[in-house]
């Protein structure tokens, strides 16, 4: 049995900035793992993409793989991607789509026919957990002892490739039964900065605070309505000399359907 963990919740809005610069830095430093709250993004934009992804993921197959990922763009089915690649299962029971930098035109799009909105839902979206990203990292920049505006004077924010993922965990009732072990997402840590997760509420995220030892041991991340989930990637835990920390997570195959959206504002991809 894994323990539930409180994780610090951190407010976008409030005022005292270094207050909530503090807070990150112990959370990063403790969890590598936090909340964050009254971030810009309306419960209505968030309700409307979880629609919209439901949508989608109830296409049949064949409908689906016509906007088959290539350029990092675009749909990936059911057990395509094993995130812990040490394992000898077969792939994590998910199946995801991809949404890139808006302004280079590799995305791929459904039909406007087929799904109405879709595209402008999911452009909206970006652009905003994109807006409340950057205002984050300048809070980052200050839990660093840095200038806010540090990571915009570097070239950071010059190009920022922010990447959606929309992930649809089928119910334990709707997969192959197989005596294998197979997670919804095996575990691993992030290679980007951050990246900001919203779910719809069903369980199954964990993270393990100490990758390093054994036997590893992991707590459950209860969901909080409205709030992001935001955790640090390989990338920033290097950049501060391990001061942060990237944390390894997973995600346990859900009894139920399970949807959930990420984005990392700040990726790197090769």
């Amino acid at each position: 049995m894994s323990n539930a963990l409180q994780l610090p919740i951190i407010d976008l809005a409030s005022p005292d900035r270094f207050s909530t610069a503090n807070s990150i830095r112990q959370a990063c430093i403790d969890h590598g793992f936090f909340y964050l709250v009254n971030h810009g993004v309306d419960e209505e934009l968030v309700k409307k993409v979880f629609e919209q992804s439901s949508n989608f993921f109830s296409f049949p197959i064949e409908e689906k793989m016509k906007l088959a990922i290539k350029n990092h763009r675009g749909y990936t089915a059911l057990y395509a991607e094993k995130l812990d690649t040490t394992l000898t299962t077969k792939g994590d029971s998910k199946e995801t789509f991809y949404v890139g930098p808006l302004a280079d035109g590799l995305n791929q799009w459904p039909l406007e026919e087929d799904l109405p909105s879709w595209r402008s839902t999911m452009e909206t979206y970006h652009q905003k957990v994109l807006s409340a990203g950057t205002k984050l990292l300048s809070l980052i920049a200050l839990s660093l002892k840095l200038d806010e505006d540090f990571f915009g004077k570097v070239g950071a924010l010059n190009e920022p490739l922010g990447f959606i993922r929309l992930l649809h965990y089928p119910g334990s009732g709707d997969l192959d039964s197989s005596s294998e072990e197979v997670y919804g997402a095996s575990a691993h840590s992030d290679y980007g900065m951050i990246t900001l997760l919203m779910t719809d509420g069903v369980p199954g995220l964990q993270i393990c605070r100490e990758k390093s030892k054994q036997p590893q041991v992991w707590e459950d991340v209860p969901s909080i309505s409205g709030a992001f989930v935001v955790n640090i990637g390989d990338m920033l835990e290097r950049w501060t000399n391990c001061l942060f920390r990237s944390t390894l997570h997973r995600v346990l195959p859900p009894r139920q359907e399970r949807y959930s959206v990420m984005i990392h504002p700040f990726a790197v991809y090769a």
